[in-house]
């Protein structure tokens, strides 16, 4: 089935010139939607505060051309999205060559590569090429030849930012004597939609979180699965503004899904403090798959959207999944990112670990206490009501399971903590969960 989404991506959806806002985002969103039909597209205005920021205006762009003196042109939006600096302000103007020269980016190392370059919170224009093109202009032109720039861009102050949101939600409901529990426990899958003509960096988070939208569509899940195509950055900070209270109470950990469609290695980052029951599931996907050669980059290196979600006051513990990571491959934010790097073989190999991985926390139990501070447990018939020197090591033994019922520690983990055999635990965690002091 990815091979479906991997043909969507490489055929409808690299061509698309997205930005933080616009119409290519909203584009982009509705060929998802196609292939997802449960797929909600849902909209925040421009200005909206979230958080210490506020939504930009709404950024589109028709055409953005440098004409010569001959009236040829010799930079083209339309050739490649690529060219023209993210975010733009509108132009119309004829200038000498030292005036367009010192706005246009290139790359020395990469002679080939037109870099991605944005402006999204000041206003300014610019262009980017190869530095072989630079070079040939440079040749070509005098210092008084005259140039027209021209940038057919808008900026909507009553716009908005788009976002897709597709919930898969845990129908599976345990009876455990008379007591009836469905989890509320969510696991968090994150991808963006705002790069233009980039495949590893941009595309292949989406292709695969398309394919596990459809595998898990058709699974029976212990856990609900929240799948969310955002701008990144001001995407992942507005969705938190509006949901952070219920992400909070319900999230236990998830995965930040960005250039994992290479053939190269695989690699992961840890959330924040690496105590997250996603950290520990992609290790385990590894495992099972076999894949021996993973890297594993610390959380001060981070780049992406894992920002966000580790934030102090956030706190989601969300990992993120790479094949190479960002910033560590020559390709990245250039116009080399492409469907020469991304294979069918390259995504597959993500999707197999971000679905393994997903798996486990499936599978896996993380009990959480239901109390504040601890409970009394006499009361309940599991401590005893007097005071006895030695008191019976049941009763310690559940109150240290208690101790480390956090809704991020899996019940292999808690055994390890304390020193309990795994199926002692699993019956503590029955009983607990019985007498209504922990959910699952």
């Amino acid at each position: 089935m990815i091979q479906k989404y991997y043909k969507i991506a490489k055929k409808n959806l690299f061509t698309i010139n997205r930005s933080l806002t616009g119409k290519g985002v909203v584009k982009t969103l509705n060929i998802i939607k196609k292939n997802i039909p449960k797929l909600k597209i849902k909209k925040i205005k421009s200005g909206t505060k979230v958080f210490d920021w506020n939504i930009p205006p709404e950024w589109n762009v028709t055409d953005a051309y440098v004409l010569d003196k001959k009236g040829f042109k010799i930079i083209n939006f339309k050739k490649n999205n690529l060219h023209l600096v993210g975010y733009s302000a509108p132009l119309n103007k004829t200038m000498k060559k030292k005036d367009l020269f010192k706005n246009l980016h290139f790359l020395k190392n990469q002679p080939n590569a037109i870099p991605y370059i944005t402006s999204y919170y000041k206003k300014i224009w610019g262009f980017c090429i190869s530095h072989n093109q630079f070079k040939k202009l440079n040749q070509n032109y005098s210092s008084n030849d005259q140039f027209k720039v021209v940038i057919l861009s808008s900026f909507k102050n009553n716009g908005n930012l788009h976002y897709g949101e597709l919930i898969l939600k845990n129908k599976e409901t345990k009876t455990i004597g008379s007591y009836k529990h469905k989890s509320k426990q969510e696991i968090l899958i994150s991808t963006y939609i705002c790069h233009p003509s980039m495949a590893n960096n941009e595309l292949s988070g989406s292709i695969v979180a398309m394919a596990l939208i459809n595998y898990f569509s058709k699974q029976k899940l212990n856990k609900t699965l929240r799948f969310i195509f955002i701008p990144e950055t001001i995407g992942s900070i507005s969705y938190l503004s509006m949901n952070l209270p219920h992400l909070k109470k319900n999230v236990i950990g998830g995965y930040n899904l960005t250039c994992i469609g290479d053939n190269r290695q695989h690699s992961c980052m840890f959330s924040k403090y690496q105590n997250s029951p996603s950290d520990e599931a992609v290790i385990n996907a590894y495992k099972k798959l076999k894949i021996k050669n993973y890297k594993i980059y610390s959380f001060l290196k981070r780049g992406s959207d894992e920002r966000q979600y580790n934030s102090p006051g956030v706190d989601l513990r969300i990992t993120s999944i790479f094949r190479t990571k960002y910033g560590e491959y020559p390709e990245y934010h250039t116009s080399l990112d492409d469907f020469n790097l991304v294979t069918l073989e390259g995504v597959t190999g993500g999707f197999k670990v971000a679905k393994t991985a997903i798996e486990s926390i499936q599978k896996n139990i993380y009990p959480k206490c239901r109390t504040i501070c601890e409970p009394q447990m006499s009361k309940r018939g599991l401590y005893p009501t007097t005071s006895v020197k030695n008191t019976n090591e049941l009763s310690r033994s559940y109150m240290n399971f208690l101790q480390y019922a956090d809704g991020y520690n899996s019940l292999e983990i808690i055994s390890k903590l304390i020193k309990l055999d795994l199926k002692l635990v699993k019956k503590l965690n029955f009983i607990l969960l019985k007498n209504k002091l922990i959910t699952n």
